[in-house]
């Protein structure tokens, strides 16, 4: 008769419930996978998927067991590191976010907004095409597989029970700035261009005070501010290669992969 004493059970349980939190972690926050389009029963069966794939390759974990506090703290632990990799990851869509929030302020398109379906409030029209253009680039450059890369060896470079994301954390609030610089790096050449349109308009003004600016202003403004956003999406691709590069290459260095 086959006898089960409770250090087999709880390895046996370690071995699929710890990497189900974190994997369950990553993609509750990163962006697509977290979204509020895609139901979150769905993205639980992705999460046990993924954690019965990736499970026989991963190192041996710790026994523990789950009702102990010590079984608490490694579950909330693999919890905080994976969402710390979806927020990292975050970063990047809001970059170019805020680079749609900006453009549209400038070009006067700030009171069009509309329901964001992925994150339920209201943004400008701008900023929702320029999320859906960056959800399109990182499928389709297979990100998503990237993510997945990274989030497999971090098993072996943060292993259960030694995950200390102190310093991880840290370089994470950091990183804040790095969004913002981004996001107006994106846009620049279009806030340039409005910049000397509404100059334009102020030596107009000057010129013939006769001349009702506010009139005709706006809807050349904005007009003139389509156009120079088209205009600057041929050179998007590259600015996006080179912000995921780099936000994905922060994430390796996150979870301390090669």
């Amino acid at each position: 008769m086959l006898e089960l004493t409770d250090a087999q059970i709880g390895t046996w349980v370690a071995t699929f419930i710890l990497p189900l939190f974190r994997v369950t972690a990553v993609l509750m926050t990163m962006p697509i996978f977290g979204t509020r389009m895609l139901p979150a029963r769905i993205r639980l069966y992705v999460a046990v998927a993924i954690t019965v794939v990736i499970t026989p390759g991963l190192p041996p974990l710790p026994a523990f067991d789950p009702l102990s506090l010590n079984g608490l703290l490694l579950c909330g632990e693999q919890v905080i590191v994976g969402a710390l990799f979806g927020f990292s990851l975050q970063l990047l869509f809001q970059a170019f976010v805020i680079a749609g929030q900006i453009v549209a302020v400038q070009m006067g398109m700030a009171f069009a907004s509309m329901v964001d379906p992925a994150n339920g409030v209201n943004v400008a029209v701008i900023s929702q095409f320029m999320t859906m253009l960056v959800s399109v680039l990182f499928l389709l450059m297979n990100g998503h597989l990237v993510v997945f890369e990274v989030l497999t060896e971090s098993f072996t470079t943060l292993p259960v029970g030694h995950a200390l994301m102190v310093n991880q954390f840290w370089e994470m609030v950091g990183r804040l700035s790095w969004v913002f610089g981004a996001g107006l790096l994106l846009i620049l050449p279009a806030i340039t261009a409005l910049l000397v349109v509404n100059i334009a308009f102020g030596v107009m003004t000057r010129a013939a005070p006769q001349l009702n600016i506010f009139s005709i202003g706006f809807p050349l403004t904005l007009v003139l501010g389509i156009g120079i956003f088209w205009v600057g999406l041929a050179d998007i691709l590259s600015h996006y290669q080179a912000l995921a590069s780099e936000a994905l290459q922060w994430l390796r260095e996150l979870a301390r992969a090669r």
